[in-house]
C-alpha cells in the first residue's frame, strides 16, 4: 500500500439529490482514495474542514462499470476504474462543511 497523506484521501464530493438531502442530517458523501480506511477518512475530514468533528464513517467499494466500444477489429469491452465512496456523519455540536453551501 502506498503512503496516502490526508490531502490525498478525499478526492471530490458527491453531489446527488440523495446526498444533498442527507446534509440536513449532517451526513456528507465523498469519493475517497480506494486504499483509504475509515480512520484515515475521519482524520482527513477533521484536518481539511475547520470545526468538523466526525461521529461515524461508512464506506462502500464500487466496482467499475462495463463499457463497450466499436473498433475496426470488432467490439471490445473493458471496465472503468473501481471507486470508493464514504458517507461521513458529523456530531451535533460540529460545524457544517462549507464546501456544500453554494450548491
Amino acid at each position: 500500500m502506498a503512503k496516502v497523506e490526508y490531502y490525498d484521501v478525499i478526492l471530490k464530493p458527491v453531489v446527488t439529490e440523495k446526498s444533498m438531502n442527507e446534509m440536513s442530517e449532517k451526513k456528507y458523501t465523498f469519493l475517497v482514495h480506494p486504499e483509504a480506511n475509515k480512520t484515515m477518512i475521519k482524520n482527513a475530514v477533521e484536518k481539511m474542514f475547520d470545526g468538523a468533528k466526525v461521529k461515524k464513517v461508512n464506506t462502500q467499494n464500487l466496482d467499475g462499470k462495463t463499457r463497450r466500444r466499436n473498433t475496426n477489429k470488432g467490439i471490445s469491452t473493458g471496465k472503468t476504474a473501481k471507486t470508493k465512496k464514504a458517507v461521513v456523519t458529523l456530531t451535533e455540536s460540529s460545524k457544517d462543511i462549507e464546501i456544500f453551501q453554494g450548491l
